[in-house]
């Protein structure tokens, strides 16, 4: 590794493991996602570490690498077995679990531009680059992924 690699890197991986984290939810799943994406970037750091913006860049690395994660699951495995996350056993963490969850079950670029937007508090600008669509895509995206939670929320509170 180079030592700019490893001194981005180190910097960088906390944030990375963070934002796929709630990306994922599942920190295990996270921590492969960011494995993989600093694998790929290390190969091409001398490129990677010339761009304007290198921690966006692997922040987009990381979403695609997700993006790309489901699609492969959803071609190769039935998501019928698959467990739901535990909830976190902590009373105070209770709320936050529940909406981590309804979350998680929002289609995959609908909760990429909520957790950019409301997680990592990137503008329209931003999540359109890291997503690769337009800034009206984006504001879509919210806008439906916001409109399920609220439906969610009600639905949670009436029973």
């Amino acid at each position: 590794m180079s030592t700019g690699f490893e001194e981005f890197a180190a910097a960088q991986v906390t944030p990375l493991l963070r934002y796929a984290t709630v990306l994922t939810g599942d920190p295990h799943l996270a921590q492969d996602v960011v494995q993989e994406v600093l694998i790929r970037a290390q190969q091409k750091w001398a490129r990677i570490g010339s761009v304007e913006l290198p921690a966006a860049y692997l922040k987009r690395m990381v979403t695609n690498e997700y993006l790309g994660w489901r699609r492969r699951l959803k071609a190769h495995l039935p998501l019928t077995g698959v467990d739901p996350p535990l909830p976190d056993p902590a009373d105070r963490y209770d709320e936050r679990e529940a909406m981590l969850q309804r979350i998680d079950r929002l289609p995959r670029k609908q909760k990429a531009a909520v957790v950019l937007r409301y997680y990592e508090g990137c503008d329209d600008a931003e999540i359109a680059a890291v997503l690769g669509c337009a800034q009206v895509t984006v504001r879509s995206h919210i806008s439906r992924a916001l409109a399920v939670l609220r439906a969610d929320d009600r639905v949670r509170q009436s029973l």
